[in-house]
């Protein structure tokens, strides 16, 4: 699996995918060239880090296009792209389509590593967020439904005493539950296990689950 984090050069010109190469290679950066983007989606589908350096206008599949079908199939890696002078508009139909930024032709050198760089990192920023995410659904995933009853009415904001009476059981059974669930989930306070929840897509259950047969303690 190609998953190192690359950045993935696509130019039908090979002057300047060797010239790409070179400056990237020359600043420490791990650098992949391909001369079409059909050979770029050869392999986008195995690619979770890294960022993708397009030209704009090339033959066959366009930049555009390969900035929708990596969409399409789910590929989040940043995407810059090269731009000619009568390019802009196009460019800016890639910033709106959610590119992460566009560079003139000619570029400065500096100014294409700065935006390499800054893609590099957000890439690697997401990443770490998608590996907490999965973390968090992981310790979820050990909850028992009682548990999970009530991590959801905490995170809907309620008190001990109204999940209690909500639940048909004891305040003092919810302490227990509410005990087991922060030490399942590794949060160190109430406000930790909130945010965790929130941040894997947890809702608060706010409505009274009376009159429905629920789990037993």
């Amino acid at each position: 699996m190609h998953d190192d984090a690359a950045v993935h050069v696509i130019d039908d010109d090979e002057a300047v995918r060797h010239s790409l190469d070179f400056l990237f290679g020359s600043a420490g950066l791990t650098v992949r060239t391909y001369d079409s983007a059909e050979s770029f989606l050869a392999v986008a589908a195995e690619l979770r880090s890294g960022c993708v350096l397009t030209d704009v206008r090339m033959p066959g599949m366009d930049g555009l296009a390969l900035q929708r079908r990596l969409r399409e199939l789910g590929v989040r890696l940043p995407v810059i792209v090269m731009t000619g002078h009568g390019d802009v508009p196009i460019a800016v139909q890639a910033l709106k389509a959610g590119a992460a930024d566009f560079i003139e032709k000619p570029f400065d050198d500096e100014v294409l590593l700065a935006a390499v760089r800054a893609a590099l990192e957000a890439n690697r920023r997401a990443r770490e967020r998608e590996a907490e995410v999965e973390e968090i659904a992981t310790r979820l995933a050990s909850l028992t439904p009682r548990e999970r009853q009530v991590l959801e009415r905490l995170v809907a904001g309620q008190p001990n005493k109204t999940i209690a009476y909500d639940l048909g059981t004891s305040p003092r059974t919810v302490e227990v539950h509410r005990a087991r669930v922060m030490e399942k989930m590794g949060a160190r306070s109430l406000s930790e296990l909130v945010r965790m929840a929130l941040r894997a897509g947890v809702a608060g259950d706010e409505q009274d689950s009376r009159g429905q047969e629920a789990p037993r303690d």
